[in-house]
């Protein structure tokens, strides 16, 4: 099976999400973040930097619990809904 390659606007939203985790992250180590949700530190990287903007659904409600941010913000995130980062704290 051949993947089809993102969109702009699916790689723009994988920034987004990116950015809110890195946020909601704050002082946190990523691999003690990571290792919280179950994945691999380098998944972890890669989701904030942008490199991996789709990451599957379990992996975004299992980073969700970790640092404490509804899977509500994450998809309104990820939509483009105008959230202030500050809100996920």
């Amino acid at each position: 099976m051949v993947r089809q390659p993102l969109t702009p606007e699916q790689i723009e939203a994988g920034r987004r999400l990116g950015a809110l985790l890195r946020h909601a992250r704050a002082g946190r180590d990523l691999a003690e973040v990571a290792h919280a949700a179950g994945i691999s530190p380098e998944t972890l990287r890669k989701i904030e930097t942008g490199r991996l903007p789709s990451p599957g659904f379990g992996t975004i409600v299992c980073l969700g619990e970790a640092l404490n941010v509804p899977v509500q913000v994450l998809a309104a995130i990820w939509r483009g809904n105008d959230l202030p980062l500050e809100a996920v704290s």
